[in-house]
């Protein structure tokens, strides 16, 4: 009598010890102390007790799963079947052993091609991905990829548990458009089958990747061709463009909750808005980057693919100063890596932001929604508000000048980035301080 339920392998974890559970028939769930799972058939054979691994659970939607087959990955529902139908050919005169042995060579053959070991090809070749004895992932910091961490938790998080074990020549523009919609209704599971907080763009970003890897192979292979992809975004690019500039009122109350804390997080949102920088490249910095108050961004951690080196205001350097040297990253909670948690120490910043704002009104709301690249695009606009020329904020900001200019003009304008500066904080403490107010000071590099 079958004893087992999908919602009872599910709610299984590994323990101290290796786990057998019968199902009956002799088909048996495997549990192994790291908590992976498997099928096992025990039988007799020639007069002798034999046992036959049949494959491993396959945790996803039933509807997703693959055909049964030995070696492969099963549902309970595929799993009794499976050990029904080997049970059959054993009392036929069948020999397990050697149907086992012809599975596996065709599993194995068929294994090399799925979607999960393509893209694993890819984030190795591709994105500088190591993995470790442990199954965990590294990335070469030489790699041209910024973006390299990033592209595997989504494809760790969202697509392989979908799509991983689909052999690539099987991938169907069908069923990529069946995981879009469930992510971009948050409806799509991972792999211990827990929702995942998804949306449109989000859908988009997956979709991106899914299409880069899908062409990256096609490019490999002499016979491949990846389905058709276009016209499936949810979001159109310029739609869905952010045009949020802080006003002065929000920059106010921001910089001063943030010259009022304590910790790397706060100190990294002035630094933000005194430097113009992308939220990366300064949570990234290291100490040996910084030297008699410039900071040169290697090309490895630039979007340009270029060093790029800022002068920085005094301001900014002051903030630098106010950090404890207890690793090489500048920005650190824990002493062995950059700053993280950024939902966390935001949310965190949002609630120190309204309590400052409910000391002159308790009827306070939030603040509108803003990010940290609001502070990016809000620095760019005050070098423009307080006459800054065009080249010169655009150096600071470290984008590309192109046209016959930037073919040309190999100028690097380190002094005029250097004012442009100390113009943008000179007017962050007008706005900060206003006349009659209490001065703030910046400090001194």
């Amino acid at each position: 009598m079958a004893t087992l339920t999908d919602i009872k392998i599910r709610a299984m974890r590994g323990g101290t010890a290796r786990r057998e559970i019968p199902d009956g028939n002799g088909l048996y769930l495997i549990v192994q102390t790291s908590g992976a799972k498997s099928f096992a058939l025990r039988f007799r054979h020639a007069g002798r007790p034999a046992k036959l691994t049949l494959g491993t659970y396959f945790a996803g939607d039933i509807k997703d799963a693959p055909e049964p087959t030995i070696g492969g990955v099963l549902t309970l529902k595929g799993a009794r079947k499976l050990a029904a139908d080997t049970m059959l050919e054993i009392g036929r005169g069948g020999d397990p052993a050697t149907a086992k042995r012809q599975t596996r060579e065709k599993w194995q053959q068929a294994a090399a091609d799925t979607f999960e070991a393509i893209a694993i090809q890819y984030m190795k070749r591709e994105c500088g991905m190591k993995i470790d004895a442990e199954g965990n992932a590294t990335f070469d910091d030489n790699s041209d990829v910024r973006t390299a961490p990033d592209r595997w938790r989504i494809l760790r998080r969202q697509v392989l548990p979908a799509l991983g074990s689909i052999p690539v020549t099987k991938i169907r523009k069908s069923d990529i458009v069946q995981m879009l919609d469930k992510l971009a209704d948050g409806k799509l599971k991972n792999d211990e089958q827990e929702f995942i907080e998804g949306g449109k763009v989000a859908a988009d970003r997956c979709l991106a990747l899914i299409r880069r890897i899908l062409n990256w192979h096609a490019s490999r292979s002499d016979d491949y061709r990846p389905p058709l992809l276009k016209g499936l975004s949810r979001v159109k690019t310029l739609n869905n463009a952010r045009a949020r500039v802080l006003k002065d009122d929000e920059l106010r109350v921001i910089f001063r909750t943030a010259s009022q804390l304590e910790g790397p997080f706060p100190a990294c949102l002035r630094f933000l808005l005194l430097t113009g920088a992308r939220r990366s490249e300064a949570s990234e910095m290291r100490w040996e980057e910084v030297k008699d108050g410039d900071w040169l961004l290697p090309a490895s951690r630039n979007k340009s693919k270029r060093d790029l080196l800022r002068p920085l205001g005094r301001a900014a350097q002051a903030v630098l100063a106010q950090q404890p040297k207890i690793c090489h990253f500048v920005f650190t909670t824990n002493g062995r890596s950059p700053i993280s948690g950024y939902g966390a120490n935001k949310a965190t910043f949002d609630a120190a932001v309204l309590r400052e704002l409910k000391k002159e009104d308790p009827k306070a709301k939030p603040l509108e929604n803003w990010t940290l690249h609001d502070l990016r695009r809000t620095a760019r606009s005050l070098m423009s508000r307080v006459g800054v020329p065009e080249r010169h904020a655009e150096q600071c900001l470290g984008h590309v000048i192109g046209g016959v200019q930037g073919i040309y003009d190999r100028h690097k304008y380190l002094d005029e980035m250097r004012m442009a500066y100390e113009k943008l904080a000179a007017l962050i403490e007008r706005i900060v301080t206003p006349t009659g107010d209490n001065v703030v000071a910046f400090g001194k590099a």
